[in-house]
């Protein structure tokens, strides 16, 4: 977390962990918030690797799932995989000035950008991270939409597309829910400008939204667990099945047109006392072949979650957290059709 962004968010009310936000003195009201109002999220939980370089374009194409080659004014959803097909990563990616911004859990950025520079060999690519030149906060809500009119004036119009203007870039992640960019000088000015009318939440509060929306977030705990289809990569545009060869291409390729996806990516709530965690087994009957994805708390109580489980328990509705007589896991519906 840049510095001085982390002192400007102390001074707002901010209780900081490990360089994230965790809440702003009210989890509870910020959660309530976050689903009846419109709230402010710092997002500075999520780092960034910046790659540039002539060559940048050539080398994430044979690196990631989806087709890198973006128009101006696009971001998207993207993986990177194992040569057997399995996650090691989501983000999201979208273009700079200089090449591409990859954003991603903060915890994994340093392996993962690690891992990236062992394949640049002799292509004329840079990698760096870059999470401390910028700030990143999200907006989301019924008003977020009007909050960032009266604060830029025009905005991204499609869902994933991005616009830049003189204090920031601006993407839009959905039709109540945005990210802003900004530089560490602009940040703090934009952040209080927009905390008057919207309320600072944590990150907790963001990322129960990324479940709603069945936003998969690859975590240290699931790395190397699923193929793409089994977190529903592809319903949410982070495949490209025709851009041609990329690491762990001809398992997902296979998997889309010679298989069958046995197991997908639902959205469940689940009463407990006990917080579900990633990684964690679901079990149907006295069989385990489901995993839990993301999990945050619920505004009324008990917990949200998305977790990958076989189709045919999930249609069953014979769902349960960590063991076979834990807490039933109520399936709920996802924004798009499995």
């Amino acid at each position: 977390m840049n510095p001085t962004w982390k002192e400007h968010l102390t001074r707002a009310g901010a209780i900081i962990e490990a360089d994230r936000a965790m809440h702003f003195g009210s989890p509870e009201k910020e959660l309530q918030a976050a689903q009846s109002g419109t709230i402010l999220a710092d997002l500075s939980h999520r780092g960034i690797i910046g790659i540039g370089g002539e060559d940048s374009q050539t080398f994430l194409q044979g690196q990631t799932t989806n087709d890198v080659r973006l128009a101006a004014g696009q971001a998207q959803h993207n993986s990177l995989c194992t040569p057997k097909g399995r996650m090691l990563a989501s983000f999201l990616l979208w273009r700079t000035d200089d090449g591409y911004a990859l954003q991603l859990p903060a915890e994994l950025q340093a392996a993962i950008q690690k891992r990236l520079t062992m394949y640049v060999l002799r292509s004329k690519v840079k990698l760096r991270d870059a999470s401390e030149e910028s700030v990143r906060f999200g907006v989301a809500g019924a008003d977020a939409e009007r909050l960032l009119q009266e604060t830029f004036g025009a905005l991204p119009t499609d869902t994933l597309n991005t616009l830049d203007h003189e204090r920031g870039t601006v993407i839009r992640l959905g039709a109540e829910r945005f990210e802003v960019i900004a530089s560490p000088a602009q940040g703090p000015a934009l952040w209080d400008e927009l905390g008057k009318q919207a309320t600072p939440a944590g990150s907790a509060c963001w990322e129960w939204l990324e479940i709603l929306a069945g936003i998969p977030v690859i975590l240290p705990p699931t790395q190397e667990q699923f193929t793409p289809q089994m977190v529903n990569f592809e319903m949410i545009g982070g495949v490209s099945f025709n851009k041609g060869c990329y690491t762990g291409q001809e398992i997902v390729a296979r998997t889309q047109y010679l298989g069958k996806v046995k197991r997908r990516l639902y959205l469940a709530h689940i009463d407990s006392a006990n917080a579900p965690q990633p990684g964690d087994e679901v079990f149907s009957g006295e069989e385990t072949h489901g995993m839990v994805v993301n999990a945050q708390p619920a505004p009324g109580g008990g917990f949200d979650l998305l977790a990958v489980i076989p189709t045919e328990a999930a249609d069953a509705g014979a769902v349960r957290h960590k063991t076979p007589d834990g807490p039933p896991l109520g399936i709920l519906s996802l924004p798009y059709p499995v």
